[in-house]
């Protein structure tokens, strides 16, 4: 029996920033980390993803002779391997290569034999208290597990020595468009499917017909229907609703799922996915001396809300009373050409908000650029003009998705933001643009509010 101050369960972002935290208090811990090292981000994802889709922006099979251009994929793919590790390396080296390897680096998969005691390779630990952050690994569903040698997930996209000819994407999210964008620019066949008719986790209804238009631009899309799968030859037959063709390949992209380690359900409530029950604010798992975070939670699967939550799982995990934190203004991008981002509150969750758009279609540096589809949509307060949230598609509107969020947290209405300073000519315009237009419906809605109060004051007069 080992017994520790802390034990960390996974090596991902989370868990190395929850250990960042838990150092500062004692140095009786341990980290337990089953599968590979190097974190879901710089292996398999944001990483590796980010460097395929500049490269595919960069050799796009539309300016080079496609007879030519497969026998630049090769040299691409090792190039996208070569920038993986380099990623890998960066974060083995100021982290768990500078650890001792069985004493504070256990390699294994941990399971729970009480709320505060583990196993790892028979190994019995107890700790005072435990932090979950075991990651998450791509969901297929069990109907197609039998195509497996015919798939490609997250996890394998990237070790391909060259691509197939075709391939259908099924699943379009963030990872799914990312990479359906990415592999039709390096000259393979693509058609996406998603069951529903929102891409991208898009709400906002003009955006997401933005995007869908945008989009199948490039590859086809076949939304609202189900994927049917069935082996034929040495392809696969792929059927949803009016799609039925054949592919070499299927990327698997429907979502992740949380690596909850063995024994924990015993000994907490979970949700029908069996996802420990925690509160948010503490991260706590119910009321055992168990923190959870990172992809384990089962919600936001992004880097930066791993980081977030691992710094607050550390220091909870060392506290005699858990501290409940305030979350941060929810963002998210995907890296796509052009960009999708949200911020803030959905159009779905406020629908009282007083909403402005701003198409791209005259912003100058957009139409310079060639990349000038898209819009900006705000959402923000009646009455008050606070900035809630936003909804975009466009170019570099990354950055613009900053913006926003800053502003959101920190309480800033439309006019505040109309005494910023913007520039000429910026993608930034867009944002302005679209704040008078917010500027002008509040101005609007707060005339006929005035005008009702005042009929309900002469009618009670």
């Amino acid at each position: 029996m080992r017994n520790v101050d802390v034990a960390i369960i996974g090596a991902g972002h989370a868990g190395l920033n929850a250990l960042k935290e838990i150092r500062k208090t004692t140095d009786n811990w341990v980290l337990i980390n089953g599968g590979q090292m190097g974190t879901t981000c710089a292996r398999v994802g944001c990483m590796p993803s980010k460097a395929i889709i500049e490269l595919s922006a960069k050799h796009s099979c539309t300016s080079l002779d496609r007879k030519v251009f497969p026998e630049l994929i090769p040299d691409l793919l090792e190039k996208v391997r070569d920038y993986r590790d380099i990623f890998v390396d960066l974060v083995l080296a100021n982290s768990t290569d500078n650890m001792l390897e069985g004493k504070e680096l256990l390699h294994g998969y941990a399971s729970f034999l009480a709320p505060n005691l583990l196993e790892v390779n028979g190994e019995k630990i107890q700790a005072n208290s435990i932090v979950l952050a075991s990651g998450s690994s791509p969901a297929i569903p069990g109907e197609w597990q039998y195509l497996e040698d015919r798939m490609l997930t997250s996890e394998d996209l990237f070790e391909l020595d060259n691509l197939p000819n075709s391939v259908a994407v099924i699943g379009l999210g963030y990872v799914g468009l990312e990479m359906a964008q990415a592999l039709h620019r390096l000259g393979v066949e693509v058609v996406g499917i998603n069951h529903c008719t929102e891409i991208a986790g898009i709400s906002d209804p003009d955006i997401n017909l933005q995007a869908i238009e945008i989009f199948s631009r490039e590859f086809p899309l076949y939304l609202g229907h189900p994927a049917e799968l069935n082996p034929e030859g040495d392809r696969v037959r792929v059927k949803a609703g009016e799609l039925d063709t054949t592919v070499e390949k299927i990327f698997v992209a429907v979502g992740r799922q949380p690596n909850i380690p063995a024994g924990l359900d015993q000994f907490c409530v979970t949700d029908a996915r069996g996802i420990p029950l925690y509160n948010p604010a503490t991260l706590q798992v119910g009321d055992l001396p168990i923190f959870i975070a990172g992809d384990a939670m089962g919600d936001r699967m992004l880097l930066q809300d791993a980081a977030e939550e691992g710094r607050k799982a550390g220091i909870n995990a060392c506290a005699e009373t858990p501290k409940a934190f305030k979350a941060k203004t929810p963002m998210s991008i995907m890296f796509s050409d052009p960009n999708v981002c949200h911020v803030g509150a959905k159009i779905t969750e406020i629908p009282d908000a007083i909403v402005g758009q701003q198409r791209f279609g005259p912003i100058g540096r957009a139409l310079i650029m060639g990349s000038n589809r898209g819009s900006i949509r705000l959402y923000a307060q009646p009455g008050s003009g606070k900035l809630l949230g936003a909804s975009m598609v466009g170019p570099r509107v990354e950055h613009l998705a900053h913006l926003v969020a800053w502003a959101i947290q920190l309480q800033l209405s439309v006019e505040d933001l109309l005494e910023m300073p913007f520039y000429h000519p910026v993608i930034e315009e867009a944002l302005q643009d679209a704040l008078k237009e917010t500027a002008r419906e509040l101005n609007k809605s707060n005339d006929l509010l005035a005008k009702n109060l005042s009929r309900e004051s002469q009618i009670t007069f």
